[in-house]
């Protein structure tokens, strides 16, 4: 689904061929711009699921940081994400008010990434100074009269204009439509750069960010039978004694770009984000009078703890250096880059409650005591990488290239326990290619098949009371990904199609009780995933699917071969439609639907929640006020109130439901000025 507004033939650095258009590339992507993000309300990674079909949730509780599954593969949120291109924590909240687009990348990522989960991979990239004054106010009231304040400002200055500035401010009391989830988030960020000379760009930018809400808590089976949808306002973590989550940023990042000549140029880059988490939540999880710890019991009861894990502290570094240019030898012409990446992760906690403090149920009546006793320990953890890329892009022809990609990671790796014990370590050297041919038919659609490798990197958790071989690391194995596809478009139209197949080696580390923990099979996830859009003179239309066909084999378990994983839907649909009044300059009509198939919720398929569709719309309206530009927005979300458990994810080992949002309003203007 292509949602670029405005732009023809977006770019999307995650690929890592940024100056070629996406029709040009021979893999999946979606760009999600800043003009789309604010027309859809968008606040939270989780939000990113409606604009592209094969991407959709993974344990998305409000409150709480985000995952993502693409192509039915959760990404891992310690690698598979990045900000202006370097690697971060996905391990807090992340706003989205001073974010230009977010680029998602489709299948391996092998080339892009030194260890990472085989989905793909999420880029952010920040507002940047315009050319052009921007002076813009945005007031938005939502949920259960929630209000966002916002402020965009941009520009440049100096002699010869060769400084600019872009600052983006926002403040939101949140009060959604989901009870005992008040929150509140603020978010100051300033981007800046330096036109030094003809050649030189020095770029440098800063966000600080705080969000402070309850989480959602998750429901869940009662013993074997899967409930009826409960209320959509209902939360569980509902304790007179519950407190709110707060997560607190601090990011940024320095670049220079330099040309050496109209062929070549090299750029540095340097970034450091510092992340301060307050974790805590009431916590349901399993019934240890039925002996069940993945579920809830029978009668609707569930063991309930008070879990803290305050004052965790992540740091990530990163240090980047690119060369590209252009060469050619006669009638062959090829792009190259060679990269170096350096980064280096410290994550330090301390002790944490998790406690048993008696019985709760699923009405959610029930009262129990607070423990914060700090009884349980923590992980603090180091890692170090450092990572060599090569690319080249043969032009044979004006029809045929050749891509090729290749990245050699070396790994460093060292644990603890935060009372001194139980320490490990591990070094890794790991090498991913990533080749393509493509051909593009003259005056028709581009055709390519590409063939990809990625790596993940296992260490059995150091816990001697569940593992046999606790704090071991597991040999390195690949996941590995054919695509074949096509693209093409014109002014009017834009499609693309693509079939793949993943192989990913899986273990038995999440569901491992007193046992070795080792790899245990494979998953294989093969689909067909298409997007289409249309421009025609009031009509935009924008629709993506895909089918995705994903199974477990090879495992010891011999019951689970052929089911399907867990929360991974065979079918997903998205579709938007907009119509501009022709009547009414300025008013414009918006509709969306997103579908969503089947989920497995155990692991045997015994149990599945049912398929589900919601609508969405919105009224938007631009007009003049007193000669100041405004934008007016009335959206509706879940606009029939539907109620359906939109996914069943298995976390720490226990399964859960979560509820789609109820029938949400918001109300927003934009003043331009």
């Amino acid at each position: 689904m292509s949602v670029e507004a405005g732009k023809q033939l977006p770019q999307a650095d995650v690929t890592g061929f940024g100056e070629q258009p996406l029709r040009e590339l021979p893999l999946s992507a979606t760009v999600v711009d800043a003009q789309a993000l604010q027309a859809s309300g968008a606040r939270r990674l989780a939000d990113l699921t409606q604009f592209d079909a094969s991407v959709t949730d993974a344990y998305n509780s409000p409150g709480y940081w985000d995952y993502l599954s693409i192509r039915g593969f959760t990404l891992d949120n310690r690698f598979n994400y990045r900000r202006e291109g370097l690697p971060i924590s996905a391990e807090t909240s992340i706003p989205l008010d001073n974010k230009e687009r977010i680029e998602i990348l489709k299948g391996t990522s092998g080339i892009q990434a030194g260890t990472s989960a085989p989905g793909g991979l999420v880029n952010y990239v920040v507002k940047r100074p315009t050319e052009k004054d921007l002076r813009s106010a945005t007031v938005e009231v939502s949920g259960r009269g929630g209000v966002l304040g916002a402020v965009d400002l941009g520009g440049r200055f100096g002699v010869d204009r060769v400084f600019g500035y872009r600052f983006n401010v926002a403040h939101e009391t949140l009060r959604p439509r989901v009870d005992d989830l008040d929150g509140r988030r603020s978010l100051v960020a300033l981007a800046a750069d330096w036109r030094v000379g003809r050649d030189t760009l020095v770029e440098a930018e800063v966000e600080w960010s705080r969000k402070s809400q309850p989480s959602q808590a998750g429901y869940s089976l009662l013993g074997n039978v899967l409930p009826p949808v409960p209320s959509p306002h209902l939360n569980l973590n509902n304790q007179p004694w519950s407190q709110p989550s707060v997560f607190g940023a601090l990011t940024g990042t320095l670049r220079i770009e330099q040309a050496l000549n109209a062929d070549w140029r090299w750029s540095a880059q340097l970034g450091q984000q510092r992340l301060k988490t307050d974790d805590r939540l009431a916590y349901a999880f399993g019934c240890d009078a039925e002996g069940n710890y993945d579920r809830y019991c029978s009668d609707g009861t569930y063991d309930m703890y008070d879990f803290r894990s305050e004052n965790e502290r992540r740091r990530l570094t990163a240090a980047q250096v690119k060369l590209k240019g252009k060469l050619t030898t006669g009638s062959i012409a090829h792009d190259l880059s060679a990269g170096l990446l350096s980064s280096r992760v410290r994550n330090r906690f301390q002790d944490q409650a998790y406690n048993y403090v008696g019985e709760g149920n699923v009405n959610g009546s029930a009262v129990t005591s607070p423990d914060p006793s700090l009884t349980d320990f923590n992980t603090n953890r180091d890692e170090r990488s450092l990572e060599l890329s090569l690319q080249d892009t043969v032009r044979w022809s004006p029809q045929w290239t050749t891509w090729l990609g290749l990245r050699h990671t070396r790994l460093d790796r060292e644990s603890v326990r935060t009372d001194g014990s139980r320490p490990t370590g591990y070094d890794s050297s790991l090498t991913t290619p990533w080749l393509a041919l493509s051909y593009q038919i003259q005056g028709g659609p581009l055709l390519y098949a590409s063939y990809g490798q990625g790596v993940e990197s296992y260490l059995v958790p150091n816990k001697s009371s569940q593992y046999l071989n606790p704090g071991v690391a597991l040999p390195v194995r690949k996941s590995r990904q054919q695509e074949i596809g096509a693209k093409g478009g014109d002014a009017a139209w834009d499609w693309q199609l693509a079939l793949f197949r993943i192989v990913r080696p899986v273990t038995n580390i999440e569901t491992c009780g007193n046992c070795t923990g080792a790899y245990d099979g494979e998953a294989v996830h093969q689909g067909l995933e298409g997007t289409l859009g249309w421009r025609g003179g009031p009509w935009r239309l924008d629709g993506g699917a895909t089918v995705l066909d994903a199974k477990r084999r090879g495992s010891v378990d011999t019951a689970i071969n052929g089911t399907r994983p867990v929360n991974v839907p065979k079918l997903v649909l998205r579709g938007r439609a907009s119509y501009a009044v022709p009547s009414v300059p300025g008013l414009a009509v918006d509709g969306t639907v997103v579908h969503e198939g089947r989920r497995s919720v155990l692991t045997d398929a015994s149990v599945e929640l049912p398929s589900w569709t919601r609508f969405d719309a919105a009224l938007r309206y631009a007009t003049q006020l007193g000669g100041v530009a405004t934008h007016w927005t009335l959206g509706v979300e879940n606009l029939l109130d539907r109620r359906y458990y939109k996914e069943s994810p298995t976390q720490f080992g226990h399964v859960y439901l979560f509820t789609g949002a109820p029938r949400t309003l918001r109300l927003a203007m934009q003043a331009d000025f």
